[in-house]
């Protein structure tokens, strides 16, 4: 049996997933995290054969979290289950360590082959990915300038973009508002973009946006 770790603030959908494993006949959920911190502890202190993580939790989440797993148990499988599509997220995520990358719109459809895939060594993406994964093996100047963005500033960019302003994202990330508006600064140099309509129309045109999300202004 594959005994996995399912972490996701949102009960409901919890309990969704285990319905749907429970009915797979080789995969049993052993624990659920609602929250970044409870899932690092009970992947520190278990055996999992797979964690499937939201990249979105209260506490530690996305980027960190699947770093600070991977430091503590090299070995363990994480399949990120998120909301967002998998431009926004799957290429940083894969690179920080996760073995898989699976939207939730695909969940229903997907989720088992995806856990038995990582579980089992395999790494777990669709094929649009596994393209933008070989270019992203080319030179520097053959890439898009956000693949250049580090982590933060991805995440600051895109919240930039989907009409947060610094202090809106300064209190979501627990940053200063000075921290948020140099972040902002170096976006635009490493982009060569001079101005915030000039991130969203970039952000458009490379299908960073949520789909359905509105422009601000």
């Amino acid at each position: 049996m594959i005994r996995v770790l399912i972490a996701d603030d949102h009960r409901i959908l919890r309990e969704g997933l285990k319905q749907l494993l429970a009915e797979s006949g080789d995969i049993i959920v052993g624990g659920e995290a609602e929250n970044g911190f409870e899932a690092l502890d009970k992947a520190r202190k278990e055996d999992w054969d797979a964690v499937v993580l939201d990249m979105s939790m209260p506490g530690k989440s996305g980027i960190d979290l699947i770093r600070q797993i991977k430091d503590e148990k090299p070995k363990l499988p994480i399949l990120i289950l998120s909301m967002h599509k998998e431009d926004m997220y799957a290429l940083r995520t894969l690179k920080a360590g996760a073995s898989g990358y699976l939207s939730k719109d695909s969940a229903s459809a997907e989720l088992v082959k995806a856990i038995r895939k990582v579980a089992g060594g395999g790494v777990y993406i669709n094929s649009n990915i596994a393209e933008k994964l070989a270019i992203g093996l080319m030179p520097a100047n053959d890439v898009a300038p956000h693949t250049l963005l580090s982590d933060r500033e991805y995440q600051i960019f895109l919240m930039l973009v989907s009409g947060q302003g610094i202090t809106e994202i300064a209190d979501e990330l627990n940053l200063s508002v000075k921290t948020v508006s140099t972040h902002k600064t170096r976006i635009m140099q490493k982009m060569n973009i001079t101005s915030l309509s000039g991130l969203i129309k970039y952000a458009i045109k490379h299908g960073l946006l949520e789909d359905g999300e509105e422009t601000p202004e």
